[in-house]
Order: structure tokens, then C-alpha cells, then sequence
């Protein structure tokens, strides 16, 4: 048997968790002197309904590699012989080296034990690693082994696209979930930019003006960029306006032709402290070898323009 665990940041909803059973390790939210558990001690909607009134933004801890042993040690007590836990890219969080202690400290504690451990840097934020802890249980389902379930993970993590929109970058910046070099030029830009994961990191790769636009980018980075035979299904993630999720899923609906499952699911406590609100996010399955980056997108956008131009011209 085996059992899937994770941090608190893959966001997934706790109906997906309950039907595949995953242990979840929380990460902490430190508002003020108060601490809270992600999802345990606050829920999303009131941690969201806060944010608005602070002045000052909370902060997140790492969950302790104890409590990733009280899964592990749970786990076992139930039955399980494999455990796989998926975590946080180790660029924007200790999640993953915490989970790593656990693995080591649970060895040292048992040193016989034939238990087998796994312990993945998913490279991704947020519903990226909820993406790949849905599919492994779903090919956990199919009947694959533990090794296979591993190698689908270890192979496919760098190609889950994720696509995040945020209303203010100052969240993403502060923590330090954006590179340097992002930091700066988003900053300089006077739109709503858009990231996704760089060797582990936040990275800025469009800009755009207005929510309009911003989806219609989704859309037309879904149909270059989606591989088929593997994504059957997308998460659309919010922060704080689920509105936003429902436009892009009708639009994803309307204007693709993907007919697979489409999943709405509100990011957490401990992904929103850095992402703030109106915050928008999609996650999928990209083929590979697409360059992405945001000087090509200002390149095909003034393409585009061209384009336009000349076709204005000739009419």
C-alpha cells in the first residue's frame, strides 16, 4: 500500500484529500504574536477577510520534520509500506528539507525497517505539487508500483506549467518567492504581471492590462503549451474573488477543446500570504522543450501588433 503525504501548500481541497487519504504536514502563519496551523487553525476565508485589514503582511514557517513523523508513524500503524510525500519546491520553502530530516530521523530511529520513503522537490507553489499528488493517486488507483509512481513524479514535475496573476507583487517580493531580477522589473511595470516557476523560483513571464487580457493569456498558453496525453484535468486556483476562477473555467470551456476535469480550488493561509489577493493561478501538463520567458511574449505581442496594423492597412 501506498501513502501519499504533502505540505499544506499543495492547497488541494480537503475532498480530494479525504478521498485519497493524504497526509497533510501544515505550515504555520504568523500574524501579529498569534501563530495559526494552515487550514487547521484558520480557514482560508477568514486568513483572506484578515489580509485586507493588516497593516503588516504575516509571515510563514515550514512545518517541523516531527510533524512529518507523525504521519510517517501513522502511516505505518495503518498498514503502509510505501510512502510518498511531495512537497514545495525547496526554492521557495524549507518544506522539502524538513521532510527530508523526517526521512533521515525516521531511518536512524528504525534502522531495519523495510519501509520505503520518498521524498520529491516538486519545483512547484501551490496547486503545482497538488497537481502531481492528484495524478500519483490517481495512477496509485491504476495499479502502478511505487517506483513508477515515483519516476512519473521525478520526470514530469519541471513540465507542470503553472500561470499566477496577482493584483500586487509587494507579497511576492517581501517573501522572497520572486527572483531578483523579476523583483525589479515588475516593479517597473504598471500591469498585472504574470509568473510562473523558474528552476524552482517565481519568475515574471507576461504582462498584461486589465483581467480580460490576462485570461485571454491563459488561454492562448494552454492551447501552445498543454500536453494532452497527459494532463486529463487543470486545477484553476484563487485566492480571494473565486469569480475569477469561473470566467477562466467557462473560457477554458468555450474557446478549447479540452473535455477532461476541470478542478476550482482556493489557495491557503500559507500560499496566500505571498500571493495576496485577487490572485488567479492554472496549472497543467506542458509539452516540452516551449521556451517562455518575458521578453519572447513582448516580442510576439509587438508581432502581433504588426500584424494588426498591416491587415488595418490594407482595408
Amino acid at each position: 500500500m501506498i501513502k501519499l503525504m504533502a505540505d499544506s501548500t499543495c492547497d488541494l481541497s480537503q475532498e480530494i484529500i479525504d478521498k485519497y487519504n493524504i497526509g497533510i504536514a501544515p505550515l504555520n502563519i504568523i500574524i501579529g504574536d498569534k501563530s495559526y496551523r494552515d487550514k487547521i487553525d484558520i480557514t482560508s476565508d477568514e486568513f483572506y477577510e484578515m489580509l485586507s485589514k493588516l497593516d503588516t503582511l504575516p509571515t510563514t514557517s515550514m512545518p517541523s520534520p516531527e510533524e512529518y513523523l507523525k504521519i510517517i508513524d501513522q502511516a505505518i500503524k495503518d498498514g503502509y509500506h510505501e510512502i510518498l510525500c511531495i512537497c514545495m519546491s525547496s526554492g521557495t520553502s524549507g518544506s522539502y528539507q524538513s521532510a527530508v530530516i523526517a526521512q533521515d530521523i525516521f531511518f536512524d530511529r528504525n534502522p531495519d525497517s523495510k519501509i520505503k520513503i520518498h521524498v520529491v522537490d516538486s519545483l512547484s507553489m501551490s496547486h503545482g505539487s497538488g497537481w502531481l499528488i492528484m495524478k500519483s493517486a490517481q495512477l496509485i488507483e491504476e495499479g502502478y508500483s511505487f517506483q513508477r509512481v515515483v519516476d512519473f513524479n521525478e520526470t514530469y514535475k519541471k513540465r507542470v506549467k503553472h500561470l499566477l496573476c496577482v493584483d500586487d507583487l509587494d507579497n511576492l517580493i517581501k517573501s522572497g518567492r520572486l527572483s531578483n531580477a523579476s523583483a525589479f522589473i515588475g516593479k517597473l511595470l504598471r500591469v498585472k504581471p504574470i509568473m510562473t516557476m523558474k528552476k524552482g523560483k517565481g519568475a515574471i513571464v507576461a504582462k498584461e492590462r486589465g483581467r480580460n487580457r490576462v485570461l485571454k493569456y491563459y488561454i492562448d498558453q494552454f492551447k501552445e503549451r498543454v500536453d494532452l496525453d497527459v494532463t486529463d484535468f487543470i486545477i484553476v486556483g484563487y485566492t480571494s474573488v473565486i469569480d475569477m476562477a469561473h470566467n477562466l473555467v467557462d473560457k477554458l470551456k468555450e474557446e478549447t477543446n479540452f473535455k477532461d476535469k476541470i478542478y476550482i480550488m482556493q489557495m491557503g493561509a500559507a500560499v496566500g500570504t505571498h500571493v495576496g489577493l485577487g490572485g488567479l493561478s492554472m496549472f497543467f501538463v506542458e509539452k516540452r522543450n516551449i521556451k517562455d520567458g518575458l521578453v519572447k511574449n513582448e516580442l510576439k505581442n509587438l508581432l502581433d501588433k504588426k500584424d494588426e496594423l498591416i491587415e488595418k492597412l490594407k482595408g
